[in-house]
């Protein structure tokens, strides 16, 4: 016997994310981001997963705590900072790419679909593996942001501004 729910988990790549919101102009609830998308009643969140890149190892403390309050599960990682030939300055990068793959398969067999926020073309292997495994993949990014690749792997993409009357934060403050 099928059962008549559907097993959800979000994965947020937060850096990613933060400046694709930076770009538009707005910045989303993850409280709102939650229950937009357990909004349907055959839907179960099994899972919800943010991942960022820190200073310090106090950097973003309450906004963290406040994601691990909400259920988020909460990965970080210390930023590194590199010289970007590209604009020719110092920039920083966390790179949870593989902390977010990890937990993807690691958790498989507890969803049936899956919502990643990202726009980060290294995710096209893992998404076309999921996809085999019969999960439907949506991938939440912003134009200008998502990779060829990435958009073309996914079962749907949503851009990030179809969401925003749904998801936006209502006091204007920045996340973290």
């Amino acid at each position: 016997m099928q059962s008549n729910y559907e097993r959800l988990s979000i994965f947020v790549d937060g850096n990613n994310m933060f400046y694709a919101q930076q770009k538009n102009g707005w910045f989303f609830d993850p409280r709102r981001v939650l229950e937009y998308f357990t909004q349907d009643t055959n839907i179960t969140l099994v899972n919800a997963f943010w991942y960022t890149g820190l200073k310090d190892p106090q950097d973003q403390r309450s906004f963290r705590d406040a994601l691990i309050n909400l259920g988020y599960t909460v990965r970080t990682k210390m930023l590194k900072e590199y010289y970007d030939d590209t604009v020719g300055k110092y920039s920083q990068k966390a790179n949870l790419d593989i902390e977010i793959v990890v937990d993807m398969f690691n958790t498989v067999g507890q969803y049936d679909r899956v919502i990643l926020f990202s726009g980060d073309g290294d995710f096209e292997r893992a998404i076309e593996l999921l996809r085999s495994k019969n999960t439907h993949i949506t991938v939440v990014s912003t134009e200008g942001m998502i990779a060829r690749e990435l958009r073309n792997a996914t079962d749907r993409y949503i851009d990030l501004n179809e969401l925003r009357p749904h998801i936006e934060k209502s006091d204007g403050s920045n996340p973290g």
